[in-house]
């Protein structure tokens, strides 16, 4: 059976409306968990499915652009699918169905009443409308409200069970994106009163028109807010405090996903607007910037969590490398490295989920043991870890590569440079994963500085007034099947990118060669006549 090129626009939007309609059926039915659950995971199942049919029909037929309501554009709402659009909706629904498991399982285990499903699984839900928003949008507007629908879900998320802790790191990270949407704001206006749109594609072309230095103002407000988003340094301090204090599930979806909902938008409006290279050696030393310090910062920790927050600030580098670097390759490695990192950074954090359950904390200074205890969770662990540090023939070496190739190809003295510092990078990342792996699994509990302090005596399992103590629990040290099959889902996950990374490269490649030629994009949104 053939599908028809007309299906993708009749689809187009389905990705934020059905979550949003399903979060408004799980707030009708906010007394029954169970049946919340149920809504939850066949709204995210459906985004799932409609999301490879939109990459499907992307990869087949090239970019399609949908005007929302009729309008004409570029008046009304533009939403724009191509390959890069829906590979990234693939992914982060994958993702956020898998957790969205992993989570149904912690709630069986450790009981519905301990867990304010009525208020989580309607933002979660909201959350997954704002992240398919912030995909899909074809103008600057609409980018911007899908920003502002991850913050208002995402505050939400954090500070689920309001202790003390999380309402003050919830605080620090709603003035952070506050600041970020400020700066977001103020570059719509700008960039509006400069050319009189906010459509991307047409922007693409205003822009051409304008000043130099009126065009290199409007991008440079842009790039602050995004960079902020995605946590590039020297934006990206306020990261490591904010996601290891949320429950498990949340942290990972945050650490896996919103993070790269930044980096698309820098993708987006890069490839877009500044094709001749202008603002590349920027982003290329702050790519550099990112990798060393984020990395430098995971040496320091003892606490897997805030060791994983700052990996993922060093693994953002890389992806600000292949956008840096403006070719065909170096996009195509940073497509890739973008869909490796959200599957190995979200199994790892669940896997450290797990690990919190098993020993009763994160802390490398508290347990160790864990490989003759939990051998499941130890491979839970060290396959994405490995995978993380880049080593053959994971597909985390698969997209580093990718990059260095394309770095050692454009020759450039900065090039090299990032090419030498992914390698250190990589090499600093695998010290760091080892680490953990050396402390938590291998060495005796009793051998850690406070290994005597036993889970009982731990006073609470994630210091969330929410979940179960550990010395409460009818099962301590058991990992629940949801919440174990969800991490062995998304570990599997990372190991198919590698069996398939083939299919996977190609489609990326495809992508990078859209982004490097604006006039595909821009002729699929405005038309010969209009442009």
């Amino acid at each position: 059976m053939t599908l028809s090129p007309e299906l993708l626009p009749a689809i187009a939007a389905l990705p934020v409306l059905v979550p949003l309609l399903a979060a408004a059926a799980t707030l009708v039915f906010g007394r029954r968990p169970r049946l919340q659950a149920i809504i939850t995971l066949t709204a995210l199942s459906a985004v799932l499915v409609i999301s490879g049919l939109l990459l499907y029909l992307a990869d087949r037929d090239g970019t399609t652009a949908v005007q929302v309501g009729g309008w004409p554009t570029p008046i009304g709402i533009t939403l724009v699918v191509d390959r890069l659009s829906a590979a990234m909706l693939l992914v982060s629904a994958f993702v956020l169905l898998l957790v969205s498991i992993y989570g149904a399982g912690q709630n069986i285990s450790d009981g519905d009443e301990h867990q304010p499903t009525s208020i989580y699984r309607p933002t979660y839900l909201i959350l997954t409308a704002g992240v398919s928003t912030a995909f899909l949008a074809g103008d600057l507007f609409n980018l911007f409200v899908g920003f502002e629908v991850l913050l208002v879900a995402s505050f939400v998320l954090l500070t689920v069970g309001a202790t003390e802790e999380r309402i003050r790191t919830g605080i620090a990270y709603v003035m952070v994106s506050m600041v970020s949407s400020l700066i977001f704001l103020i570059g719509i206006g700008l960039t509006y009163a400069a050319t009189g749109t906010l459509n991307l594609a047409q922007l693409a072309v205003r822009l051409e028109a304008t000043p130099s230095g009126v065009r290199t103002a409007c991008y440079a407000v842009l790039l602050i807010a995004f960079g902020i988003k995605a946590a590039v340094f020297p934006l990206s301090s306020w990261l490591p405090d904010s996601y290891p204090t949320a429950p498990a599930p949340v942290t990972a979806v945050f650490a896996g996903l919103l993070t790269k909902v930044g980096v698309y938008a820098i993708i987006r409006t890069h490839t877009l607007w500044f094709p001749d290279g202008a603002f590349d050696d920027i982003l290329l030393v702050c790519g550099l910037a990112t990798m060393l310090v984020g990395v430098l910062g995971a040496i320091a920790q003892t606490d897997i969590r805030r060791l994983l927050s700052f990996t993922l600030i060093s693994h953002i580098g890389y992806m600000v490398f292949g956008i840096g670097l403006a070719t065909t390759a170096g996009l195509t490695g940073a497509v890739f490295y973008i869909a490796h990192h959200i599957l190995v950074q979200t199994a790892l954090f669940l896997a450290v989920g797990l690990i919190e359950r098993q020993a009763g904390s994160v802390s490398l200074r508290r347990i160790g043991g864990l490989a003759s205890a939990s051998p499941l969770l130890g491979v839970l662990f060290l396959v994405p870890a490995l995978n993380l540090g880049g080593i053959p023939p994971f597909s985390g070496f698969i997209g580093k590569v990718a990059l260095l190739e394309a770095g050692a190809a454009d020759g450039s003295v900065l090039a090299w440079v990032l090419v030498a510092g992914s390698v250190i990078t990589s090499l600093l990342t695998l010290y760091a994963v080892a680490r953990v792996w050396s402390k938590a699994f291998w060495r005796p509990r009793e051998d850690a500085p406070e290994g005597h302090l036993t889970a009982a005596n731990l006073p609470t399992l994630v210091e969330d007034s929410t979940d179960v103590h550990y010395e409460d629990r009818t099962d301590p040290g058991r990992m629940p099947v949801l919440m174990t099959l969800a991490t062995i889902g998304l570990v599997c996950a990372g190991l198919a990118l590698t069996v398939f990374a083939g299919p996977v490269l190609g489609i990326a490649e495809r992508a990078a060669d859209d982004l490097h030629d604006p006039s595909v994009y821009i002729d699929s949104v405005l038309g010969p006549v209009l442009r």
